[in-house]
């Protein structure tokens, strides 16, 4: 019997159109916010415009992908999975008490269909930040679009429904999605039977990750590629807690075959795993940070695109492929030579610990492997 066809998934960290972002697309939202510092989410668009130059407005959907476009059609993946971390609603009705609040027009949802995102995560600590209402209309819009979810529903039956990605020819690529308290999430953002809301860990414990397993048994078919989307952990540093690497591991040795860890500002550890994949932290993708000031060690500018290739047989990583990015003018664009070479400097110190090693190789690209 031949072997079936390995898998290559694009994954990356945190996808935040919602705020600054969404001001300079074709149908920005009413602009106001409610920030301790900031109440026009237009000041954002000039904080960047400060630190690297004008910014154009509107811009085309696919303005916001810039040099990412051409990576991803020069080595097409079979699925893109991303970290949405935005409501994308109408609503004026924002949670009350939190300080941040991210928010997308529905109609500017054509920013993601333009980079062809199959699965949006959502087990996030913004995809409620219009409460209930918000997520509806988050979940609406994105299903019109075609584009799957997962991490998040109108229960919790809903919100632990994998997004399944269909591939011609070589099986599936099925994405659990869930969010830890550690990341920002609100306890009151658990879905229950019959609440909306999220699939929020309880904790990291061993019970709790065999319940997840118990979900992939119950899901997977000979050929898938399964993945467990998590968002967990701070926004900075480079620790990965003895909690997160037990949770990850045991995950991985009961049938999940990647874990796509986010929530960080910046990159985090790699690990492989009994020849399997664990990112703890991909870092931000897409933001409006651009010109804030604080953490310049992290080089939060700088993001990644994660090129992971799965042998669905066995789950074992066959290769990972980094393309580094860096945000300006609201747009990624290809990092410098040595940009690149800083990031991987950085990412095979950090993840030397968890059995890999990070070098840098020709244009431009970063490779990982065991060692």
């Amino acid at each position: 019997m031949a072997r079936a066809p390995s898998l290559t998934l694009f994954l990356c960290g945190d996808v935040m159109t919602g705020r600054g972002i969404d001001q300079i697309l074709p149908q920005p939202s009413n602009p106001r916010i409610h920030e301790p510092y900031v109440d026009d989410a237009r000041a954002y668009v000039q904080m960047a415009e400060t630190a690297h130059g004008p910014v154009p407005r509107p811009v085309p959907f696919d303005y916001i992908w810039g040099d990412a476009l051409a990576v991803l059609a020069r080595t097409p993946p079979d699925a893109r999975i991303i970290n949405l971390e935005t409501s994308v609603t109408r609503s004026d009705e924002h949670w009350p008490g939190k300080g941040i609040h991210y928010r997308m027009h529905p109609d500017n949802v054509a920013c993601l269909t333009a980079a062809r995102i199959d699965v949006c995560a959502l087990a996030n600590n913004h995809v409620l930040d219009f409460g209930p209402a918000g997520l509806r209309e988050t979940l609406d819009t994105l299903g019109q679009a075609g584009v799957a979810t997962a991490g998040a529903g109108e229960s919790l039956l809903e919100a632990r429904t994998p997004a399944v990605v269909p591939v011609p020819g070589a099986g599936r690529v099925v994405v659990f999605a869930a969010g830890h308290e550690s990341s920002g999430i609100l306890p009151g953002w658990a879905a229950t039977g019959d609440r909306p809301g999220l699939d929020v860990l309880p904790d990291l414990s061993e019970a709790t990750a065999d319940g997840l397993l118990e979900r992939v048994r119950g899901a997977r078919r000979a050929g898938d590629v399964v993945v467990a989307s998590i968002h967990w952990g701070g926004n900075w540093g480079y620790e990965v807690t003895p909690a997160q690497q037990r949770f990850a591991r045991r995950l991985l040795d009961g049938g999940v075959d990647l874990v796509h860890g986010h929530s960080s500002h910046h990159p985090r550890p790699v690990e492989i795993h009994r020849g399997k994949l664990i990112l703890y932290g991909c870092g931000d993708f897409l933001d409006d940070y651009e010109g804030i000031p604080g953490y310049e060690e992290f080089r939060d500018d700088l993001t990644l695109m994660y090129f992971a290739t799965v042998e669905p047989e066995t789950g074992r990583l066959a290769a990972l492929r980094l393309v580094p990015m860096q945000i300006r003018n609201l747009r990624l664009n290809r990092a410098s030579a040595a940009d690149a070479g800083w990031l991987a400097r950085t990412l095979d110190r950090v993840s030397r610990p968890f059995g890999a090693r990070v070098e840098a190789s020709g244009e431009g690209t970063l490779t990982v492997h065991a060692g």
